[in-house]
């Protein structure tokens, strides 16, 4: 009791300091792994946790001594084998999405015209079944993909998009990138998704888009070569069969800046149909 009571007594205001911020960064710690292969290995270092104790109480030395191991090679194997989860986590609090605050910033008018002109060229491609794959870059830069395409700087229109993705021209493989209101480049090449969930229907199109908004804030929109239908992927989720309207709306909402202030919460759902 008098532990206890000493313990009380010597609780201060920094130690409350403490005790918010450990809870936030674990808070924020579950928003980034929800949806996401690290959930389960949450899941199993709980299990492992769990049963060491349980195996501690009971003096299992046998038991105790395996289960050091497994967790001597976990530590080994964690950053391996979650690279991507890591190294997307990583990104998004680099690009400030831990305290974010975002405010209406100017050029909302030409970002209106691109997503427009981005919807126009996707409803012509889509009726006749062209494929294609528009990047539009955000907060996170794309330049070592634009590096490996050809670089154009023309200006947004979609008379260019519909162009570009002409059949057995040069530049209709690969991704056009839009940097603003600029078309950064065309034929470039895009990392494809390392999800082994996905729809087997899905071509190389759909996951090269998945994987760039993987990898970057990128929001990517993409025209099905076989069904014509248009799907967007953003922050790693795909949303698909979007008509003209529900495209520009979702255009709108991701790419035009709003006038909106909090705290974004990062969520990864289950894809899109």
């Amino acid at each position: 009791m008098d532990a206890w009571l000493a313990v009380i007594r010597s609780f201060g205001f920094k130690d409350v300091i403490d005790i918010i911020f450990v809870a936030f960064m674990l808070y924020y710690l579950l928003l980034l792994i929800r949806g996401t292969r690290a959930v389960q290995l949450l899941q199993g270092v709980m299990i492992v946790i769990v049963v060491i104790l349980i195996s501690g109480l009971l003096n299992l030395s046998a038991s105790n001594w395996l289960l050091g191991k497994i967790v001597e090679i976990g530590f080994f194997a964690i950053p391996v084998v979650f690279q991507p989860e890591l190294r997307r986590a990583l990104s998004q609090m680099g690009r400030g999405g831990l305290l974010t605050v975002n405010l209406l910033q100017q050029g909302g008018e030409e970002m209106v015209h691109s997503v427009n002109e981005i919807v126009k060229a996707t409803q012509v491609l889509a009726k006749t079944k062209t494929g294609a794959l528009i990047v539009v870059e955000r907060k996170t830069g794309l330049n070592e993909y634009i590096e490996t395409g050809t670089s154009l700087e023309a200006r947004v229109s979609s008379e260019l998009f519909v162009n570009l993705f002409i059949p057995n021209t040069p530049l209709h493989d690969g991704a056009v990138i839009v940097r603003s209101t600029q078309i950064a480049a065309a034929g470039c090449f895009l990392p494809l998704t390392e999800n082994r969930s996905l729809d087997k229907q899905l071509g190389t199109r759909h996951r090269a888009a998945l994987g760039i908004s993987e990898q970057s804030d990128g929001v990517a929109v993409v025209v099905s070569e076989e069904t014509g239908r248009v799907s967007v992927a953003v922050d790693g989720v795909l949303h698909r069969n979007l008509d003209e309207n529900a495209l520009k709306n979702l255009l709108t909402t991701l790419i035009v800046p709003q006038r909106t202030n909090g705290f974004p919460f990062w969520s990864r759902k289950a894809e899109s149909r």
